[in-house]
């Protein structure tokens, strides 16, 4: 399937995972109403049906839907995303921005979760689908002038800052757990899991991937802008978005983690200013620079935040880490698919 072309504007083939609620969804519906083709995977074909109902009630116009397409990707099935990616090099359908979005948490829960090739469900789907999701589709974005790869990263990797530093921090230490051959729950090789961490752990591994991709990038001559950013604490007043999942855990320690944060103190950031900002990152000229960028929505007082370049954490400048992170997971992609 190649997407339709609006011959009265310049568009951009634009691939967004996490499309189907939350941030993701916010920044299609921008992109959409700007004129530009998006590419939305989503889990099932019928959370793919349902975003395209929503798409159409919210937009008021059926001929945008056009310039959507909603196939599937489980990200916590390696096959799946190779299925995939195979589909969509078939169809040859370059593109201009790549855009992981799509994160799990699932705070609160006592026990690990599994991935269909017994990956801790975390590490799976936020960290180990995005670099394999890059490594497929590369070939499809390294032609396009101005392109751009952006990863939704978090300030709670950086144990510095006020979400970071509550409860256990992240640290992936020297990847004990994954350079076993072993079974783990925690990239440090902790022994007692905490969902938190986990958590923290793969926002930590995001800007890891994006630093070493960049460089990766940079020998290859290519000129690729590489985005990590943190859209601060997103709290949707629906059930769906991002802690809808951690929400089954503790319903009533979310609601009232909610109503303080959002509600009393108004820290957090709305879906849809978060998604404006995600769009800006993707289309604005600015943020047009090659190499590796970090930016982070920052609060500064409980009514004003200010969206820009960052530090990240000391731990994510790690350059050897970077190197052992990528490798490893690269590894554990190749033992996985041929098993």
């Amino acid at each position: 399937m190649t997407l339709s072309m609006n011959p009265q504007k310049k568009c951009r083939n634009i691939l967004i995972t996490g499309a189907s609620s939350g941030i993701g969804y916010q920044s299609a519906l921008c992109l959409l109403k700007e004129g530009h083709r998006l590419i939305l995977p989503c889990r099932t074909n019928e959370r793919s049906n349902d975003l395209i109902k929503s798409l159409k009630k919210d937009l008021k116009c059926d001929h945008s839907l056009d310039r959507v397409y909603a196939p599937i990707l489980e990200l916590s099935d390696l096959f799946s995303i190779k299925k995939f990616a195979k589909k969509l090099m078939a169809l040859n359908q370059q593109l201009d921005i790549i855009i992981l979005n799509a994160g799990l948490q699932y705070t609160g829960a006592k026990s690990p979760k599994w991935s269909a090739q017994d990956i801790e469900l975390t590490f799976a789907v936020n960290h180990v689908a995005n670099q394999y999701l890059i490594q497929l589709l590369l070939p499809l974005i390294e032609k396009v002038n101005l392109s751009r790869i952006i990863i939704t990263s978090s300030e709670v990797h950086n144990p510095k800052t006020s979400g970071g530093s509550i409860g256990e921090p992240a640290g992936l230490g020297d990847l004990v757990g994954l350079n076993s051959s072993k079974r783990f729950s925690l990239l440090n090789g902790d022994s007692e899991f905490n969902a938190d961490k986990a958590y923290k752990d793969s926002k930590l591994c995001n800007i890891l991937f994006a630093r070493k991709l960049s460089k990766i990038l940079n020998i290859s001559g290519s000129d690729i802008a590489v985005i990590a950013w943190a859209p601060g604490l997103v709290i949707p007043r629906s059930r769906e978005g991002f802690f809808r999942y951690s929400r089954k855990y503790n319903e009533f320690g979310q609601r009232l983690f909610s109503f303080f944060a959002r509600d009393l103190f108004r820290i957090t950031e709305t879906p849809e200013n978060a998604g404006k900002l995600l769009v800006s990152l993707a289309l604005d000229e600015r943020y047009n620079k090659s190499g590796f960028n970090y930016y982070s929505n920052k609060l500064v007082t409980p009514f004003k935040k200010v969206f820009a370049l960052s530090k990240s954490s000391i731990e994510s400048l790690d350059d050897q880490l970077s190197s052992s992170l990528w490798q490893l997971t690269s590894k554990l992609i190749t033992e996985k698919i041929r098993e």
